[in-house]
C-alpha cells in the first residue's frame, strides 16, 4: 500500500473495532481486535498518518518509541508484595503499572476520551531483554501485569530488516496475531499532503522533475546516504524560515536534512535557478496580467527542466493566493456564526460583554481540540485569525462606548459587512490570478504537457479545488476535461464493454 491508503486501513479498523451492538458491547470481541503491524521503510510518514487518523476519528493518540523505553520503563518496576495461599502468607513480586500503560490513563484524564489509538513506534527494533515483553504485548495487548484499556486500538511500526541492522524478525506465531500492513513510499500521494501543508514550492518543483529522487536509500562506501519525505518536509519549514531571515541556502544546509550527497548537491543547486528564473521571467507581474511577448518566447524555447520550473511558479503563486482567499471565507463564516447568534438582544450582558464570551469559547474550542490531538493546522489558523477579528469589534464597541443592543449591534454589522467587501476583493483577486496564469500558459505552451502538469497541480491542491467550486473557470473546466481524466476513463469503460 501506499501511504495514503495504509491511513485509510488504519481508520477503517479503529472505526471496526470500536463499532458497538446495542448491548454498549464491542462488535468484535477484543479477543479478536488484531493489532494493526505497519511495516515500511524510515521517513515515509508513519507517525504522521497516526495524528491525522486519530484526528478524523475523534479518538485519543498515545504514541511511542519503543527504542527509548528499557525494560523497566515498559513492563514497571518489581515490588514484593505479601499475598495468602493455602492460609499461609507468601511473599510475591508483583510489579508497578508500566510507564506507557499509565500514560493512557493520563491522556484519558486530559481529554475526556475514553477510546484511542496506542501507537508503538520501530518495535522490531527493541533492545534483546525487551522483545519477549513486545511479542507479549502484540500477543496479549499487555505490558507485564497490565492490560490496555478496553476501547484503545494498538498500532505498531517498524522498519525491514534492510533498513536497519537492529530488526529483529517476529516468529509465526506473533504475525498470525496481527493485522500486516506493508507501506510503500509514493509520491503521487505525498504531493497532496505536500500541497495540504504548504511545503516550499521550490521543492514540489524539483520533485516533480526528480521523482526518483523523492525517496533514496543507498548503502556506499560511506555508510548510508538516504532522503526520505520526513527530510524533504523538515527542509521545507528551515528553507522558510531562512528566507524570512535572509540567510543562504546551500548545500550543507541542504545535506543536513537531505543526507544524500548528490541529491543534496543538485537541489541546491536547482533552487539557486528556480529563484533566477523567478526574477527572469517576472512571475509577480505574469500574475497581476502584465506578461511580455519576450517572457512567452523565451519559455517557449527554453529547456524541459526551465519551462517545468516556470510552470510550477506560475501555480505557486495561484496557489497562494486562491489559499488566502479561502482562507477568509472559512473566517467570514465562522464570524458570521457568532454574529448571527447575537442578532436578537440577550437577557443579560450588552454586546461586548457577549462578544467577550464567544472569544473565550473560540479560545477554548482550540485549547480543547489541540490537548486532545484534534485540531488541524488549517482550523487552528482559521480560528485564530476569527478570535482577531471579534477582538477588533470588542475594541471598537469599547472606544464607541454604546450600551444600546441595537445601536452597538449596527456598528458590528457594519465592520463585518467591510470585511466581507475586502474578502470580495481577495476573492476576485484570486481569479484574476488564475486567469491571467492560463493567458500566459496557453500563449507560451497551449495544450502541451506543460498545462497538464498546471491543471494537475489544480486538481491536486485543496484550496484550488474549493475556490473552483465556486468560482467559474471557463479554461480551467476545459483543459481538465480535455487534457486529463474525465474523457480519457469513459474511453477506457467504452473499450472495456466492448471487450
Amino acid at each position: 500500500m501506499n501511504i495514503k491508503q495504509a491511513k485509510q486501513e488504519i481508520i477503517d479498523t479503529v472505526q471496526a473495532y470500536l463499532l458497538k451492538n446495542e448491548y454498549d458491547e464491542y462488535v468484535i470481541p477484543r479477543v479478536h481486535q488484531r493489532p494493526v503491524l505497519l511495516l515500511g521503510a524510515p521517513g515515509i510518514g508513519k507517525t504522521q498518518i497516526m495524528e491525522q487518523a486519530a484526528r478524523e476519528c475523534g479518538v485519543a493518540l498515545v504514541a511511542y518509541t519503543i527504542t527509548h523505553h528499557t525494560r523497566q520503563s515498559a513492563i514497571g518496576l518489581p515490588f514484593i508484595s505479601k499475598k495468602e495461599y493455602g492460609g499461609r502468607e507468601y511473599s510475591a513480586t508483583e510489579y508497578t503499572m508500566s510507564e506507557i500503560v499509565a500514560s493512557i490513563y493520563d491522556r484519558m484524564r486530559e481529554t475526556g476520551l475514553t477510546e484511542g489509538i496506542l501507537f508503538i513506534d520501530e518495535i522490531n527494533c527493541v533492545s534483546e531483554t525487551l522483545a519477549p515483553a513486545m511479542l507479549q504485548f502484540l500477543q496479549c495487548k499487555t505490558f507485564g501485569n497490565h492490560e490496555i484499556p478496553k476501547g484503545w486500538v494498538i498500532v505498531a511500526a517498524g522498519n525491514p530488516p534492510e533498513y536497519n541492522k537492529s530488526v529483529r524478525d517476529f516468529d509465526v506465531v506473533t504475525l498470525d496475531r496481527v493485522k500486516k500492513i506493508t507501506v510503500e513510499p509514493d509520491y503521487r500521494v505525498w504531493k497532496e499532503y505536500a500541497f495540504k501543508e504548504n511545503i516550499h514550492p521550490a521543492i514540489l518543483s524539483y520533485l516533480e522533475l526528480r521523482n526518483n529522487c523523492f525517496y533514496q536509500m543507498e548503502t556506499t562506501i560511506d555508510g548510508k546516504q538516504f532522503a526520505t519525505p520526513r527530510g524533504w518536509e523538515d527542509l521545507s519549514r528551515i528553507m522558510e524560515v531562512y528566507e524570512k531571515l535572509d540567510k543562504n541556502i546551500t548545500a550543507d544546509v541542504v545535506g543536513q536534512y537531505i543526507q544524500h550527497e548528490r541529491i543534496a548537491k543538485e537541489f541546491a543547486e536547482y533552487y539557486e535557478l528556480y529563484q533566477k528564473y523567478q526574477q527572469d521571467y517576472q512571475i509577480a507581474e505574469i500574475l497581476k496580467g502584465q506578461p511580455s511577448e519576450a517572457m512567452v518566447k523565451k519559455v517557449s524555447h527554453a529547456s524541459f527542466d526551465e519551462r517545468v520550473s516556470v510552470v510550477n511558479l506560475l501555480f505557486s503563486g495561484v496557489r497562494q493566493a486562491v489559499r488566502d482567499a479561502v482562507l477568509q471565507e472559512d473566517v467570514l463564516e465562522k464570524v458570521f456564526e457568532v454574529l448571527k447568534s447575537l442578532k436578537e438582544p440577550q437577557e443579560s450582558g450588552n454586546l461586548v460583554q457577549r462578544l467577550g464570551d464567544f472569544v473565550d469559547n473560540l479560545r477554548a474550542e482550540r485549547e480543547r481540540k489541540q490537548t486532545e490531538g484534534l485540531l488541524e493546522r488549517r482550523e487552528d489558523r482559521t480560528i485564530r485569525k476569527a478570535v482577531e477579528v471579534l477582538e477588533g469589534y470588542v475594541t471598537l464597541l469599547k472606544k464607541e462606548q454604546i450600551e444600546n443592543w441595537e445601536e452597538a449591534f449596527d456598528i458590528v454589522k457594519n465592520a463585518f459587512g467591510e470585511y466581507r467587501a475586502s474578502w470580495d476583493a481577495v476573492w476576485d483577486e484570486s481569479g484574476s490570478t488564475l486567469e491571467y496564469a492560463f493567458d500566459f500558459m496557453e500563449a507560451a505552451f497551449y495544450n502541451s504537457q506543460e498545462m497538464v502538469i498546471f491543471v494537475s497541480g489544480i486538481n491536486t491542491d485543496y484550496s484550488c479545488v474549493r475556490f473552483l467550486e465556486t468560482y467559474e473557470c471557463e479554461r480551467y473546466i476545459r483543459y481538465n476535461r480535455d487534457l486529463l481524466f474525465e474523457d480519457a476513463s469513459q474511453e477506457i469503460r467504452r473499450r472495456i464493454e466492448e471487450l
